[in-house]
Parts: structure tokens; C-alpha cells; sequence
């Protein structure tokens, strides 16, 4: 689901592992931080903006007032529990909001839960796996147009719901197709790769990526959908473009291939070996409807959040967010679960094993709020955002989105996980946006693009590393084949930006 919470030993051309330094995971980066912004409590001074009545800050207003620093062993422990469940008010209750900002995020961290067990159920009726298999097996012996065919489906997947770890199991499958067809283990690899990839990239409505930060961003998650759709479409364009090119040079000279020194030992490994593909099952009339359901689901969560009134447009507006998205997951989880003939104890365990599987990128989400709890207790906030306003005094709004987008690049390397950055982020980039009268959509989409850049190549990504293993394709060489695809999907996504903030 797009995350890159656990880090991945580097592997080398044949899969095998190298010993060496690992990157601890995002929860010990993420406490490390909660630690080092407690003990600059200490040392920043304090102060706070004015606030106008939509709970923004008003520039130029910032004056420092008395210290108030944090407990660093004892703060930085409750850090993250605040981070899920909010601050104390003046009456001694728990508050979600401060100054026109939600500070708690536990509606956010419950919403996963529920995505998660949702996808579970899904993946347990057989329907994404089966209608892929039915894909491969009806494009038998037009393997060209299944390029094209298969990254838009990943691409698909991606892009709504944030594909990532779910695309491990489709490796013993598409590549020794690939390889059968003629071409090599690097293309069957980078099919996926790129196509579920370069979907979460231009996400539209991907709950993880789009949806968290939409949420701290305190904007819908249909703020922004066309700018996204369009990094989807052309993007995809270069990725297909691309990758057929490569394919198709590989079937006319196998002496081409990135991984041609291992064309033998693949044939034999993926053709009759090891790697062979497994049986995902027919695609019965049951996965159908549960296919076709899925995506009801995610149609249903963009009718929900958009305010259709404000838009003039003649639809009842429901006023959904977090609550309601979630409910409504909830419930698409037993429809599809029944009409895909679970029994109950299916049905329920496949979801509580769903669940499971994203419990960790619900604590990422505590863990990373908690360091907003400690800047804010400490009122060290608007000191960050007041140096900040200074930093981007004069800048274009086209110059501050293109820094921000920038900036998005490293910490993505610092933060590994999608939903941990944009927790910590949002809370000081879209304030500082609002000081350059730049959209917070505008914020959301310069994360998710610098974000979904990184995760096409980080070592950290379990993603990444995991898929290039099956595939047996060495982590330098997926380097060397993908850079210039990368460079053209940032300067895509960087004019893009340009562009949207300069008509803003």
C-alpha cells in the first residue's frame, strides 16, 4: 500500500543478500526525531502567530513568548499516544483541534485499520488475482500488447488504493511469461514495478498517499485530482513508451538485456524451476461482482468527499471524511466478502488479518503526529513556520511549490514511510504555502510527486528490493535501466507543478 515502513537489505545481481549498514526502520527515525524536537524545546525560542477565524496563521504576525520546554524522556514517551488521541483542553479534555487544526489522528489510524482489513477480504475472495491471471492468459501470444495492458492495470491499482506490497505475488506469474515471450526477467520486473509505481505516483484517490495528507492538509481528496490525473496519464505514456522500446529491443537481440549473463540460468529457474507460476484460480462470475465492487467502493469514498455544492454542480453533497470513508469501507468489506462466498469465519479472519497487516502504518501515523505534539506543546511551531516565512519571503509561488516539491525528495530518503511524511509535514507545509498563497492541494501534490519518485528506487522499500529478489534482478542494474524514465517523470511532474501554481 505504498508504504516503505521496513528496510530492505540490498541484494546483489543473483539475489543474494549483502551484509553491510541497514537504515533503521520509520518508527526508530520517527522516535529519534521526537527525541531531538524535545530537546530543541529547549533551545528554539517560543512563540505563536495570530489566527484568523479559519485558524490560519496571519503573516507578519509572530512575536515570541515564554518558554514552555518538554520533558525529554517522559514527553517524548507520551509524544505518540497524544499524537492518536489529541491534547488535554482548559476543562483537562481531550481536544482534536488547536488553533483550526485537528491535532488528533486517531480517525486517520482507524481508517487504515479498516483499509486494511477491506484489501484483506478482497484478496481473500481470489478476484484481483484471478482477473489479472485472466489477463496474461487471454493475451497468449500477443505478448507485446501486454506492456501496455498490464501497467495500466497495476497503474489502476495504484492509483486507487496505493498498490505496492500486494504486487510481490504477481511475480512468479508475469515473469516467466515475459521471459517465454522472448524478452527478459528485467521486463517482467519493471512491468510491475513501474506500473503499480507510477499509479501511486499520480495518485487520485489512493487512501494512504492522497488521503492522509489531504486530511492533515485539512483539504479534500478531491482538492487537486486533475493535476494528479494528468501525471497519471502522461506518465504512464512514458512508462509504457519505455518499457516496450526496451522490450522489444531485447526480443530482436537477447544480447541487449540488462540481465543477459543470466538468460540461461532464468530460462531454466522461471520455465521449469523454482520460479515457475502458480495457478491464481478462475475468474468466476463470484470474482466478478467482487471485482467489480471493489472499485464501487473507492467510486463511492470520491462521490462522498466532494462538496458537490460548492462546486455548483446539482448532486446532494454528503460531507464525508474520515468516519464515514471508513464505515463505508467497512461495509463494502462484508458485501464483497459475501458475494464473493466467504463463509463468516473467512470473511472475518481474512479482515482481521487485513488488519493486521497495516497495524504498523497505523502506530507510523501516531508515532509521526507526535512529533507536531511536542513542536506545538512546546510552542515551537510558528518559530519553525517564522523562519520559514522568511526563508520564502519573495519567492514566487511557482519558486516556493518547486523548493517544496524538492524538499519532498530527501526526506522521503528520511522518512521512509508515505503516511509517517506526510503526518510529520503537513502540519508546517501548508501553513507556509498559505504565506505564499499557495493551494494546500498544491502542498499534497508536491509530496506525493517527490514521494512517489523516491519509492521507485529506494533500498528501503521492502517493495523495491523484495520484487527485484523474486525477479532475480540485481538492485544496480534496475538502477541503471530506470534513471532516465525517472528523470523524465520529475521534470514531468516539476513543470506540472510549475504550471498549476503560476494559474493559482
Amino acid at each position: 500500500m505504498a508504504e516503505a515502513e521496513v528496510a530492505s537489505a540490498p541484494q546483489g545481481e543473483a539475489g543474494e543478500k549483502k551484509h553491510g549498514f541497514a537504515l533503521p526502520s520509520a518508527y526508530t527515525i520517527l522516535f529519534i526525531l521526537i527525541i531531538l524536537v524535545a530537546a530543541a524545546t529547549w533551545i528554539v525560542p517560543a512563540g505563536t502567530y495570530e489566527y484568523n477565524e479559519d485558524g490560519e496563521p496571519i503573516p507578519g504576525t509572530y512575536q515570541e513568548v515564554d518558554h514552555d520546554p518538554q520533558k525529554i524522556f517522559l514527553d517524548s514517551l507520551k509524544a505518540p499516544i497524544n499524537g492518536l488521541y489529541g491534547i488535554e483542553d482548559e476543562t483537562g479534555n481531550i481536544s482534536f483541534w488547536n488553533n483550526g487544526e485537528l491535532f488528533g489522528a486517531i480517525d486517520v489510524a482507524l481508517f487504515i485499520i479498516v483499509i486494511g482489513g477491506f484489501l484483506g477480504v478482497t484478496m481473500k475472495t481470489g478476484a484481483i488475482n484471478a482477473g489479472i491471471a485472466r489477463v496474461v492468459a487471454a493475451m497468449h501470444g500477443r505478448e507485446k500488447w501486454m506492456i501496455p495492458i498490464l501497467m495500466g492495470v497495476f497503474a489502476l491499482g495504484g492509483t486507487s488504493y496505493g498498490m505496492a506490497e500486494e504486487t510481490l505475488a504477481f511475480y512468479p506469474l508475469i515473469v516467466p511469461v515475459m521471459i517465454a515471450a522472448g524478452y527478459d526477467s528485467l521486463t517482467g520486473a519493471a512491468v510491475i514495478l513501474l506500473g503499480a509505481g507510477i499509479g501511486v505516483l499520480g495518485s487520485t484517490v489512493n487512501p494512504f498517499a492522497t488521503g492522509i495528507a489531504s486530511g492533515f492538509a485539512d483539504v479534500s481528496i478531491s482538492d487537486g485530482i486533475v493535476l494528479r490525473l494528468i501525471v497519471l496519464v502522461v506518465g504512464l505514456a512514458f512508462g509504457i513508451l519505455f518499457m516496450m522500446r526496451y522490450a522489444e529491443k531485447v526480443k530482436a537481440d537477447p544480447s541487449k538485456s540488462l540481465v543477459f549473463a543470466q538468460k540461461e540460468e532464468n530460462e531454466k529457474f522461471f520455465l521449469a524451476g523454482e520460479g515457475a507460476s502458480e495457478d491464481f484460480g478462475t475468474f468466476t462470475g463470484r470474482r466478478k461482482i467482487a471485482l467489480a465492487l471493489f472499485g464501487l467502493s473507492f467510486l463511492v469514498m470520491v462521490y462522498g468527499v466532494i462538496p458537490w455544492e460548492d462546486m455548483g454542480v446539482g448532486l446532494p453533497t454528503l460531507w464525508w471524511w474520515f468516519p464515514e470513508m471508513t464505515a463505508s469501507f467497512l461495509l463494502f468489506a462484508i458485501i464483497v466478502g459475501v458475494v464473493g462466498g466467504l463463509s463468516e469465519k473467512d470473511l472475518t479472519g481474512s479482515f482481521i488479518d487485513g488488519s493486521r497487516d497495516l497495524l504498523g502504518v497505523a502506530l507510523i501515523i501516531g508515532i509521526a503526529r507526535g512529533i507536531t505534539v511536542i513542536m506545538n506543546n512546546g510552542l515551537i511551531t510558528d518559530t519553525v513556520l517564522s523562519w520559514c516565512e522568511s526563508a520564502v519571503e519573495g519567492l514566487s509561488g511557482t519558486g516556493f511549490v518547486l523548493i517544496l516539491y524538492i524538499l519532498f525528495i530527501p526526506l522521503t530518503f528520511l522518512i521512509p514511510s508515505s503516511s509517517g511524511l506526510a503526518t510529520v509535514t503537513m502540519p508546517i507545509m501548508v501553513p507556509l504555502a498559505g504565506f505564499a498563497d499557495i493551494a494546500g492541494e498544491l502542498v499534497v501534490s508536491a509530496y506525493q510527486f517527490g514521494n512517489g519518485l523516491v519509492n521507485l528506487v529506494t533500498p528501503t522499500s521492502a517493495v523495491v528490493m523484495g520484487g527485484l529478489a523474486i525477479a532475480r534482478v540485481g538492485y544496480g542494474t534496475w538502477l541503471k535501466f530506470v534513471w532516465p524514465l525517472l528523470i523524465a517523470l520529475a521534470l514531468l511532474c516539476g513543470v506540472l507543478l510549475a504550471i498549476a501554481a503560476a494559474i493559482d
